[in-house]
């Protein structure tokens, strides 16, 4: 879900003047602990690691197919004066860039959500700014294949 979305959801709920849920407390009955509350929010250390992990998994599977695609490029030059060669450089050029950006995400959003493993007392705000600031390090390049230059 994208955090826009979730903010507009919260909004709406909030011009509504629901009182009788809060999203982020589940109130504690007298004599319990939070653990022990039944039904409502509830989130773990164990949940935010694991999907840490899961995300790091994939930044091992983007290297894999990036050497993969490495190992395919091999042996094919600079393209000399064949366009099709040219135009195959320049579409790898493209996709091992993007493949070491995507790795490099999936490196930052593991560190994240590790953290907020580790640090459940986080603020909304503090995540969004998190979140933020890798959507901004990693814009998706340009798709550059299929277009014509001056050829």
């Amino acid at each position: 879900m994208a955090w826009d979305e979730w903010e507009q959801i919260k909004a709406g709920v909030a011009d509504r003047g629901a009182t009788d849920m809060q999203i982020n407390h589940v109130p504690v009955e007298p004599g319990t602990t939070a653990s022990a509350v039944t039904g409502g929010l509830k989130s773990s250390k164990k949940a935010w690691l694991t999907a840490g992990e899961r995300v790091g998994s994939l930044r091992k599977s983007v290297g894999t197919a990036l050497t993969e695609l490495e190992d395919g490029q091999a042996g094919l030059g600079s393209g000399g004066g064949c366009l099709s060669a040219v135009a195959q450089a320049e579409l790898y050029a493209s996709w091992k860039r993007y493949t070491e950006n995507v790795s490099k995400r999936c490196a930052s959003l593991q560190g994240v959500l590790s953290q907020v493993g580790h640090d459940q007392l986080k603020t909304d705000e503090a995540v969004k700014a998190e979140m933020d600031r890798i959507k901004r390090q990693y814009v998706d390049t340009d798709a550059i294949g299929g277009q014509v230059k001056g050829r």
